[in-house]
């Protein structure tokens, strides 16, 4: 089985997470959350002979699409999302992009459901819808290699904030200890922001401290 190579650019101004990942030996590759500059992230993998062939969400953050545009110019990838997020991703106010001074409206080219399995670049994308740092939230489990790309639902020791519109910090606890928890304890946590973590090392950390809404 070949393994899997990921690769990470941060970007942006809140030093976002993007993702690129691709099967040892193949070129196709998979970007997760261009965040800013898809020139530069375009470039940035040419370089290592690799070609994009899609483009996944996490959730429609300013700091997570900004680059979907050129990116997609670049490459003609296709984006996916979870269906439950497209209000937000399509609305500047609610995905916050005029903090940039930029009207971005993301709508994406494949709507995405919980549960559903994606097969691109030769590797398989199941869809965790994970509702709570946005109510379209999601991650993306890789069974086969023990990994999941969680965007801004779980972080190292923390979780993603819930003060921003759509967010529901009862629910992103739930989905935390009900999408996340149930994983086999060595999988790896790759999230939107610093440093990968693993499920068993999030399993000891009380998230009861942290100030989140109730709602």
């Amino acid at each position: 089985m070949a393994e899997l190579q990921i690769g990470r650019i941060v970007l942006g101004s809140c030093a976002t997470n993007c993702y690129y990942i691709h099967k040892e030996g193949k070129t196709e590759t998979v970007v997760i959350d261009p965040a800013d500059r898809g020139t530069y992230i375009y470039e940035k993998i040419k370089e290592k002979g690799l070609s994009v062939t899609a483009i996944l969400l996490t959730h429609g953050h300013f700091d997570h699409i900004l680059g979907v545009k050129e990116l997609q110019a670049a490459t003609g990838a296709k984006t996916y999302l979870l269906k439950e997020e497209v209000p937000l991703s399509s609305d500047p106010e609610k995905n916050l992009s005029g903090w940039t001074g930029t009207q971005v409206s993301l709508v994406p080219d494949v709507e995405v459901s919980d549960g559903e399995e994606l097969t691109l670049a030769g590797i398989t994308f199941k869809v965790l819808a994970t509702p709570g740092h946005t109510d379209g939230s999601c991650c993306y489990y890789l069974k086969e290699d023990g990994v999941v790309f969680c965007g801004d639902t779980v972080f190292l020791e923390s979780v993603g904030r819930t003060d921003f519109p759509t967010g529901s910090g009862s629910k992103l606890l739930n989905s935390v200890r009900e999408k996340i928890f149930t994983l086999p304890d060595d999988v790896k946590l790759y999230p939107g922001h610093g440093d990968a973590t693993s499920v068993e090392h999030e399993k000891t950390v009380s998230y009861t401290h942290l100030t989140l809404p109730t709602t």
